[in-house]
């Protein structure tokens, strides 16, 4: 299905955000929250509570990596984090700026936060995340908490158990500070909605700069990290849905290989595609989110993926690099000079620093249909069909015709790619045939383009500036997707890309940090776009000039 939206698209100046919260809570409500939406149940209103001490760190700058170290060092606690980050979601994301990345927040935060304080203090870890919290993509499963994915026909679809990687969080010591925002579906609405829309949750905005995307779908945990409303966000991807967000936003992305984190309580687009993974200040905190997440059946040691970055380095590291995306075509037209420079400045670093580099040609794709529509109405049914018996959905017809009764609060884009995944019979021998092949040569043909180019030119990795993105995804490999400088004026940030072989992500990891210490480019959105948070001045540090 060539004409899947998982691109840059300029977001419509949507009223997503909700109204601003009253001075002692924050309610995190549906954008389509009349009382006929189904939307009323799972409205949260989180109370705010005075921080003790002030939180001496800068959340707008420090990642997980930092705020885990603080927490070990007593600098702060957990309850005194959870409390500061919602002031934080408060200020710039329903205030403010009004950025719209958190869709909802966890109403048991503090009292989490509270007991893992008093772990702590019995001397009681539960691992490296240990009181840190978290946000989660709200199309994976929190028990107790609703899991939408932006739906608002899914809005009080509430699963009993956790996923297996938020399981994995927890027993690491994360603490879910609440849920973002998505594209619809994770972008498996409509070919028209903008990136970063749900009926639900609204518009989300890039904090860059609002007129352009903040890319889809992740677009809530890319922006959430981005503007530190936690100390890391975890996202999905089925073709680009962490990469994209993770570029838009000036985040580190990680889409690990398919199966280094476990799909079990994921609201599904494509089982043969779809990943969780890490959006993050850094590579080394997504190599830690990374390692908390890794499904114990991987083929991939989690320790592996945090010892990569200790002490990474690009020397004699091969890696072969493809044409800027930006480069005119071949009559001249469509190129960005600007994206050009900031690549090309981005392999000067990588060979400054030792990268022994090889242009390649551009990589082959493959002749097979993509099998996204095929595999989706088949995978969500089979997720709604272990929901409790209660639940408000059991299949995709059900939810197509609940936004057709629903229309005005549901259906602002249509919801063609629904329409069409449903007139997709699997069980007819023929058309399954058809999809199986399609499934097979897709695999094989873009993991040999891959692998091939790596043995041919004896290269450890690729790297681009975002062509590589649907042919990794294609192949079910791993890409990260790290900073690299901003377009002119300043204001739209550019990543470079280290895409590898099946279960390459450590060593890839160990690139990108490499990479990302050397060229040391990064900017937080108050810094590049300051007008935007010039009247946030209690939640972003060091800004000048009077607010009324």
């Amino acid at each position: 299905m060539s004409a899947h939206p998982y691109a840059r698209l300029t977001p419509s100046r949507l009223a997503g955000a909700t109204a601003a919260a009253a001075l002692a809570a924050l309610a995190l409500t549906s954008c389509a929250g009349d009382s006929d939406s189904g939307t009323t149940e799972h409205q949260q209103t989180y109370a705010q509570h005075p921080v003790d001490e002030e939180v001496e760190l800068d959340l707008a700058g420090v990642g997980l990596t930092e705020v885990a170290q603080a927490l070990q060092d007593g600098e702060v606690s957990s309850e005194e984090l959870v409390e500061a980050y919602t002031e934080r979601i408060e200020a710039l994301d329903q205030s403010g700026p009004a950025l719209n990345a958190v869709r909802m927040l966890n109403p048991d935060a503090v009292e989490e936060a509270e007991a893992l304080d008093a772990e702590r203090e019995d001397g009681e870890l539960r691992g490296p995340l240990h009181g840190v919290p978290v946000l989660i993509k709200d199309n994976i499963d929190v028990g107790g908490l609703p899991t939408t994915a932006g739906s608002a026909a899914l809005a009080d679809s509430v699963p009993e158990e956790d996923a297996a990687l938020v399981e994995a969080l927890r027993e690491a010591g994360a603490i879910v500070l609440g849920k973002t925002n998505l594209s619809e579906f994770a972008y498996f609405m409509s070919s028209d909605a903008p990136a970063g829309y749900s009926s639900l949750g609204g518009q989300t905005l890039n904090p860059y700069d609002v007129t352009e995307s903040p890319s889809g779908s992740s677009s809530g945990s890319g922006v959430a990290a981005a503007v530190g409303l936690a100390a890391a966000a975890v996202g999905t991807e089925t073709s680009g849905s962490i990469l994209l967000p993770a570029e838009s936003n000036s985040v580190v992305g990680h889409k690990p290989t398919v199966g280094l984190v476990s799909q079990e309580g994921m609201l599904p687009v494509s089982s043969t595609q779809d990943t969780a993974g890490p959006m993050t200040r850094t590579v080394e905190d997504a190599a830690l989110l990374a390692s908390a997440m890794t499904d114990p059946d991987a083929e991939l040691d989690p320790e592996e993926l945090t010892e990569a970055v200790d002490g990474a380095s690009l020397e004699g590291v091969r890696l072969g690099y493809l044409p800027s995306q930006h480069e005119p075509d071949e009559d001249g037209q469509n190129g960005d000079p600007a994206g050009v420079a900031v690549y090309e400045d981005a392999l000067q670093v990588l060979e400054d620093h030792g990268a022994e580099l090889v242009e390649i040609d551009p990589l082959g794709s493959t002749e097979a249909d993509d099998i996204l529509l095929a595999e989706f109405g088949r995978d969500l049914d089979e997720y709604l069909a272990q929901l409790p018996g209660d639940a408000p959905m059991g299949s995709l017809e059900e939810i197509i015709a609940y936004n057709e009764e629903n229309s005005e609060a549901a259906l602002k884009f249509g919801q063609g790619l629904l329409e069409e995944a449903a007139g997709i019979d699997l069980d007819d021998p023929a058309e399954n045939a058809a999809y199986e092949a399609d499934r097979d040569q897709g695999l094989e043909q873009s993991r040999s383009s891959i692998d091939g180019t790596l043995e041919e030119e004896n290269l450890d990795a690729i790297v681009s500036d975002g062509s590589t993105v649907g042919l990794g995804a294609r192949a079910a490999y791993p890409t990260v997707s790290v900073p690299s400088g901003y377009l002119d004026p300043g204001t739209q940030p550019a990543a470079l890309m280290f895409l590898g072989t099946e279960w390459s992500d450590a060593d890839l990891l160990g690139y990108a940090h490499a990479f990302e210490q050397a060229v040391d480019v990064w900017q937080p959105p108050a810094e590049a776009n300051p007008s935007l948070f010039r009247c946030t001045m209690d939640a972003v540090d060091s800004l000048p000039g009077d607010c009324p």
